[in-house]
């Protein structure tokens, strides 16, 4: 009877480990991380990894979300505007690498950067139409550079305000070319100036990496376009001007490009067409600028949403806790309106706070930036249209001469730095256990439940 008992144990105890076995097996294979997109590039051995250039393929919109290969991806980034210019002189080439290298090791994994400067010193665009060829070789550089760090790029195409060139140097060519134009908003009607705007797009979306030898318009460490930073038009309150220019540039660069994925550049105020939302507007003048948030947004061609968040430029400049929960507000409405009228993701591709405020201290800015980083995280426990954010600004170590006050040193910022890395954390964990490819279902509502979110960062 012992005998027959220990042999009914073992085979028990056989059959149940076996199928222990299984289940995690089968576990393993629905909630891996996919080495090609979902794991994000971390320079840290703990999360590091060699990512195959098959695997390298375009982000793409399924409704409210981003994804890339079938799995989720959302945008976990930084803005470094300057990074061409600096490329093309050998003497700063090197930060444009150390700013890729220190981002990535703290797990970001977009960047959003300029791929203009018109007019300027070390221009790109010396005149309509004629390039520097050293400028754009240093373009090809920063995307080639991005790629070995597993960072994607987002790249604005011009400017609405007068740094690197933007609207006012295309008005003053259009001036000097004999043109009657009164206003730097002639940019967005008058047709020569949106053919100046044209054929920008059309060198830049067809230029070939010197680097790579692929053309921007196929390579996917281009995340996507940008129309333009920071559109305004003041002298049409109504937005109609900003529309009918939104609605030519992006059917034009969808004919040149259609596998990128293509958004305006907004601030995200709204306006006339949603009078119901113009409380949510940081102020009253925001509803004069001549942007329509939905409005806008909602232009075939368009895929994806933005924001930028700045309540010590647009509420006061002295810190407060009104800055704190105006930027819940402001983010949680523009993540209502992606999903219940746009159905697109929005990311809030600017947001910070500025060491010259009054009142500044790096604890504020840390609980900022996990206010934001909380928001979208709550946002992605519910498959919602919080596609993700892109600090304002992260810099090297020796750039202080360009900091406008924003800058993040990581490697001088250590409590910033770990609020950084453990959004990545949360968002590859996620990324690596919610699937659309998995037949048992999306961990989403319980993965993000594993960590703390400090809500009191």
């Amino acid at each position: 009877m012992v005998n027959q008992e220990q042999n009914f144990s073992s085979k028990f105890l056989f059959v149940a480990t076996s199928f222990l076995l299984l289940v995690l097996i089968k576990y393993a294979n629905c909630v891996q991380f996919d080495e090609a997109e979902n794991r994000l590039a971390y320079s840290s051995t703990e999360y590091g990894g060699e990512m195959e250039d098959g695997d390298w393929t375009m982000v793409q919109k399924r409704g409210n979300q981003f994804v890339v290969n079938g799995q989720p991806f959302y945008v976990n980034g930084f803005n470094t505007y300057w990074l061409m210019v600096f490329a093309a002189d050998q003497s700063t080439r090197g930060k444009v690498t150390e700013v890729f290298q220190q981002a990535s090791a703290v797990g970001l994994s977009v960047c959003r950067t300029w791929a203009f400067n018109d007019g300027q010193w070390r221009a790109l665009q010396k005149t309509p139409a004629v390039y520097d060829e050293v400028v754009f070789k240093a373009l090809d550089f920063v995307v080639s550079e991005a790629k070995k760090f597993k960072i994607r790029l987002m790249l604005s195409l011009v400017n609405n305000w007068e740094a690197y060139g933007g609207k006012p140097q295309y008005v003053k060519w259009g001036k000097a070319a004999g043109l009657n134009l009164t206003s730097d908003d002639d940019f967005f009607s008058h047709p020569t100036l949106k053919s100046y705007y044209k054929a920008h797009v059309k060198t830049v979306l067809n230029r070939v990496n010197t680097f790579t030898n692929m053309t921007y318009k196929d390579d996917p460490t281009i995340f996507g376009w940008e129309l333009m930073n920071e559109p305004r038009c003041v002298s049409d309150p109504s937005g109609d001007k900003l529309q009918a220019w939104i609605e030519e540039m992006a059917v034009y660069v969808k004919s040149i490009d259609p596998k990128h994925l293509l958004q305006i550049g907004l601030e995200g105020f709204y306006g006339p067409s949603t009078p119901n939302r113009a409380q949510v507007n940081p102020n009253s003048y925001a509803q004069q600028v001549g942007t329509d948030f939905i409005r806008h947004h909602q232009v075939l061609g368009v895929d994806f949403a933005s924001a930028h968040i700045y309540p010590d430029s647009w509420i006061s400049p002295s810190i407060s806790d009104a800055h704190i929960e105006f930027t819940k507000s402001w983010m949680q409405s523009h993540i209502d309106d992606a999903e219940n009228y746009l159905n697109m993701p929005v990311v809030f591709s600017e947001f910070g706070v500025s060491a010259k405020d009054p009142g500044y201290n790096s604890t504020f800015r840390d609980k900022l930036i996990g206010t934001v980083y909380n928001t979208i995280l709550n946002s992605t426990k519910k498959g919602g249209a919080g596609g993700g954010s892109l600090l304002w600004q992260v810099f090297p170590e020796g750039t202080d001469y360009m900091d406008d006050g924003y800058a993040i040193v990581l490697s001088k910022s250590l409590s910033t730095s770990n609020i950084v890395s453990l959004h990545s954390k949360r968002l590859n964990t996620f990324n690596s256990r919610c699937s659309w490819k998995c037949h048992w279902g999306c961990k989403k509502k319980h993965v993000l439940d594993d960590f703390q979110l400090h809500e009191e960062l």
